[in-house]
């Protein structure tokens, strides 16, 4: 109980950390990840399914974060060319370029000083792989 209680309060910890940089960029940490796996896509869209497969979300939270997102002029929504029921959500430049910033953030001042040196930080970072593969996260 102990374990599972501390990696779940460190996750907030951490998503506390997250949205506090992001936030003056107008974004949340969910929002962001859309926006990055948007960024980093081939074409630069990918259809809603696919979205919330890949960040393992359902329908619902996709189109809020896509919702808000497109609102915001960091992502348009157009219809799938290779399904025409299906809709493709689409980075947009100002997408980018604010993806680009929170990146920047982020490694700065969230993903790069954790507090654990380099053979810690392996050692965790081997642990959680291991909990995560038995969990079938790894499929």
């Amino acid at each position: 109980m102990a374990t599972v209680t501390s990696i779940m309060r460190l996750q907030q910890v951490f998503l506390a950390r997250a949205d506090a940089e992001l936030r003056p960029l107008g974004l949340t940490f969910a929002r962001y990840e859309v926006v990055m796996l948007l960024s980093f896509s081939t074409k630069g869209s990918l259809p809603l399914g696919k979205i919330g497969e890949r960040l393992q979300i359902n329908a619902a939270s996709v189109t809020n974060a896509v919702d808000r997102l497109e609102a915001q002029g960091l992502v348009t929504r157009r219809p799938n060319p290779g399904d025409g029921r299906g809709t493709l959500a689409a980075i947009t430049a100002k997408g980018r370029r604010l993806a680009d910033r929170a990146t920047l953030a982020m490694n700065t001042r969230v993903f790069s000083d954790l507090g654990l040196d380099t053979p810690a930080l392996r050692t965790l970072f081997d642990a959680l792989g291991h909990l995560r593969r038995a969990a079938g996260d790894f499929d």
